[in-house]
C-alpha cells in the first residue's frame, strides 16, 4: 500500500501513519524507497507493517500554531522536520501534512512583507524629517541668496540636521551631527531640533553658547542622562554642533561650537581662519550638565566666505590610498574656487567627495553650509 501511494504521488515526500484517526508516525519517501530497493526486499519486508518504516517521533503541531512558533519549533527539532515535513493535528486528530519547503516559503513571504512595512515606515519617517527641515530651506531660499547647503543622509533618513532662521537684524544658523545613522539618528535629530527650537524661543538667537547649553540640558534630561553616581544611564547619545548668529548691523559673527569648527575666508586673505569648537559634546553622559561653551565674536568683512561641515565630508575614506578626504582638501578646493557662488562651491565639494569615495561605502551623513557675507 505504501509503495502504491508513493508510486502514484511523486510529489509526496512523506506519508503519515494514522491509528484511530490519530497520527503515530511519519514515513519518509526516500528512506522507504531506499529500503525497498535492497536485494530480497520482498522477503524482508512484505509481511512487515508499515510501522517498521516510520519515524515514531515526528514533529506534530496543532493547526492553530502561529508561523513564528512553528518556525522556532522546526529549528528546535532540526533538519529532519524540514526534510520530512510535519504532521498537523486539530484537537489531537490528524488534519494534514506540512512541508518544510512550504514553511520556508511562508516565512520568506512574511519576512518580505515585514521588510516592506519597515521600508514604508522609514520612507514616511524621511517625509517627516524633511518636513522638519523645510522652514530652514525656505529661509535659505528667501533670505540668504548668497548661502548654500548640502544635506545628504547616508541612509533614507539620517542623523544630521540644520536650522536656519532670519530675524530683523540678522540670521541664525546651526549644523549638527547626532549620534547614529538611519532611524536612530533621525530620532535624535527630531529630539535635538525640538530642543533647539524651544531654546530659540526662550533665549533668542544672539547667544549661540547659551543655546548650546540649553540644548545640552534638555537632551540630557529627555534621555535620562542626568543621574547620580550610583545610577547607570541606558543611553549615551548626543550631538556635535555649530551654532552661529550673524549680526547684520555690526557685520559681526557670534559662534559657539561643540566639536564642530567654523572656517572663515576674508576677501583679502590667502588662507582660511579656523575657529575650533569646544571639545565638549552636547547631551552625552559625559557632557557636563552645567558646561558653558565659549562664545566667540568675530568681525566679518563683506565678501567673506563662511564654511561649516559635519564629519561626513572630512572622514570619508577613498582616493588611491583609501584615506580620509580630510579638512585640508576641502578648504583647498574652496580656496581654488572662492570667486564662485556658494551654491557652486558646495556642488563642487559634493562632486569631489563622490569621486574620492569611488567604490567605498558612504561612512556618514553629510551636511555642508557655505555663505558669503554681503553688504547690508
Amino acid at each position: 500500500m505504501v509503495m502504491e501511494i508513493f508510486s502514484s504521488r511523486h510529489d509526496m515526500k512523506s506519508l503519515a501513519v494514522i491509528e484511530g484517526n490519530r497520527p503515530i508516525g511519519l514515513i519518509n519517501r526516500d528512506i522507504f524507497l531506499s529500503q525497498m530497493s535492497k536485494p530480497f526486499h520482498r522477503e524482508l519486508y512484505d509481511k512487515k507493517s508499515c510501522i517498521a518504516f516510520m519515524d515514531k517521533e515526528p514533529l506534530v503541531v496543532d493547526a492553530d500554531m502561529s508561523i513564528e512558533a512553528l518556525t522556532f519549533k522546526t529549528v528546535e527539532v532540526g533538519e529532519k522536520a524540514l526534510v520530512d515535513g510535519f504532521i498537523v493535528t486539530r484537537d489531537g486528530y490528524f488534519a494534514g501534512l506540512g512541508s518544510g519547503l512550504q514553511l520556508l516559503g511562508a516565512v520568506a513571504e512574511m519576512q518580505a512583507e515585514r521588510n516592506r512595512q519597515i521600508m514604508q515606515s522609514i520612507e514616511y519617517a524621511s517625509v517627516i524629517q524633511r518636513a522638519m527641515l523645510r522652514a530652514s530651506r525656505d529661509t535659505l531660499a528667501a533670505r540668504l541668496p548668497d548661502a548654500a547647503l548640502v544635506w545628504e543622509p547616508r541612509d533614507v533618513v539620517g542623523g544630521d540636521f540644520y536650522h536656519l532662521a532670519a530675524f530683523p537684524h540678522g540670521w541664525f544658523g546651526a549644523a549638527a551631527d547626532c549620534t547614529g545613522h538611519g532611524v536612530p539618528g533621525a530620532f535624535m535629530t527630531l529630539l535635538a531640533s525640538a530642543s533647539l527650537s524651544q531654546a530659540l524661543e526662550q533665549i533668542g538667537p544672539r547667544d549661540p553658547a547659551a543655546l548650546l547649553a540649553a540644548v545640552n540640558r534638555n537632551v540630557k534630561s529627555l534621555l535620562g542622562q542626568v543621574h547620580s553616581a550610583a545610577e547607570v544611564s541606558q543611553s549615551d547619545d548626543g550631538l556635535d554642533a555649530a551654532f552661529f548668529w550673524f549680526d547684520a548691523r555690526e557685520s559681526e559673527l557670534h559662534f559657539a561650537g561643540a566639536r564642530i569648527a567654523l572656517h572663515i575666508l576674508p576677501p583679502d586673505a590667502d588662507q582660511f581662519e579656523t575657529i575650533a569648537g569646544d571639545r565638549m559634546g552636547v547631551g552625552y553622559v559625559d557632557s557636563l550638565a552645567d558646561y558653558e561653551w565659549k562664545l566667540r565674536k568675530l568681525s566679518v568683512p563683506p565678501g567673506s566666505l563662511l564654511f561649516i561641515c559635519t564629519d561626513g565630508l572630512i572622514d570619508q575614506i577613498g582616493g588611491p590610498k583609501n584615506i580620509a578626504f580630510g579638512r585640508r582638501r576641502a578648504l583647498d578646493l574652496i580656496l581654488a574656487n572662492r570667486a564662485e557662488a556658494p551654491s557652486a562651491i558646495c556642488e563642487q565639494l559634493r562632486q569631489a567627495l563622490a569621486e574620492w569615495q569611488g567604490a567605498q561605502p558612504r561612512r556618514d551623513d553629510l551636511t555642508l553650509f557655505c555663505a558669503r557675507i554681503t553688504d547690508q
